[in-house]
């Protein structure tokens, strides 16, 4: 290879797009089986919104002219995988955002703001069909991701169709860890450790999927042609990437959170610093294995 044109900017930008489909998720479900007054439903609505906000800003700027970013806007070719996420954020992000405030009402509340205390009304009221939008749109987002690489006809580990079900997979797995470890900081008193404990089987089968899917990629890219086969060698080998997946991504990103999962999951006055450090090993893995495809499909094509 003679240059790596998207490095760890994009890795981010996928990495944080794809938490912020997963919080989406995450945060309807929650409510679902939980309500709204909870600490780790409140994590997940606001994570949805800042992760996003945030990817976006990372992207505009790590593009040559990011003052020509509103061309993007502009300018639409739904045969490009590109425009097709671009229209799907325009829409997704400000939902993400009016879901956030609503959840937020009481909180608003209490600034005793009049303007504000109407727009949290406004978006609560909102509440169900935001629900039903965010969840489709957060598939759609959390798919994109993989979807954004996968148009990438020549680069073997990218060009299948496995890569935008791993994304959004592994997109679920880091949002329900970053939420278990929001709610779990904020709920000292353990009060609502039955959400902790669904967040932390959620995260284990997650978990389970997500390894059997990187498994499935590497199987289907080896099998697609001889290039496919030795760029999967290549990148299975003992070299920086090899070593930053056999230990990174699979070590401390799946091995460990699985067996910290069972050991927690045995009982359910369990200690917040195992769910901390659970959190905090799956979505560094998360980010490993955005950093390992995207470097290792530019680097053994």
């Amino acid at each position: 290879y003679s240059e790596i044109y998207w490095g760890w900017p994009i890795a981010f930008y996928l990495f944080l797009a794809g938490l912020s489909a997963g919080a989406s998720i995450v945060a309807v479900l929650i409510s679902k089986k939980y309500g709204k007054e909870n600490y780790y439903f409140k994590a997940a609505a606001l994570i949805a919104p800042v992760a996003i906000i945030l990817g976006l800003a990372l992207l505009v700027l790590d593009l040559g002219k990011p003052l020509s970013f509103y061309w993007i806007l502009l300018l639409y070719n739904f045969d490009s995988v590109m425009s097709i996420g671009v229209a799907l954020l325009l829409v997704y992000t400000p939902l993400s955002v009016i879901y956030a405030v609503g959840a937020f009402k009481n909180e608003i509340a209490l600034l005793k703001i009049s303007l504000f205390d109407v727009v949290a009304n406004f978006a609560s009221k909102l509440s169900s069909l935001l629900e039903i939008l965010l969840f489709i749109l957060g598939i759609g987002v959390g798919a994109y991701t993989g979807f954004l690489l996968s148009a990438a006809h020549k680069i073997a580990l990218w060009n299948t169709s496995v890569l935008p079900v791993l994304f959004l997979v592994s997109g679920l797995s880091c949002a329900g860890a970053f939420t278990l470890l929001v709610g779990v900081l904020k709920d000292k008193a353990k009060k609502q450790n039955d959400i902790a404990h669904y967040l932390l089987k959620f995260d284990f089968f997650a978990i389970i999927a997500e390894f059997l899917l990187i498994v499935a990629l590497f199987m289907v890219v080896k099998s697609a042609s001889t290039s496919g086969a030795q760029s999967v060698a290549n990148a299975l080998s003992a070299n920086s990437l090899g070593l930053m997946f056999y230990i990174g991504v699979i070590g401390f990103g799946m091995a460990l959170p699985i067996i910290l999962d069972l050991s927690v999951l045995k009982v359910h006055d369990f200690k917040r610093e195992f769910a901390v450090i659970n959190a905090l090993f799956v979505i560094c893995g998360v980010f490993l294995l955005r950093c390992y495809i995207v470097y290792a499909g530019q680097i053994f094509i």
